[in-house]
């Protein structure tokens, strides 16, 4: 039973498996990361359109109300 349990560690430890699934985590983490900071830096300037595109609208509406 200890030389099976052995044998099972060495290979364990001899598999790249786990190295591969620790590297692809590390590469989604990264792109997570891009992304969080990408959508940061352009999310005032997406708010400040859409902001823009509201007032357009409302003084629209307004104005066609009125008339």
């Amino acid at each position: 039973m200890y030389a099976r349990a052995t044998i099972r560690l060495k290979s364990f430890a001899k598999s790249d498996d786990g190295v591969t699934a620790i590297e692809y985590s590390l590469i989604g983490g990264l792109i997570s990361v891009f992304i969080i900071v990408a959508l940061s830096l352009v999310g005032a300037e997406v708010q400040t359109t859409f902001d823009i595109w509201t007032g357009a609208v409302q003084t629209a509406v307004s104005n066609a109300n009125a008339s």
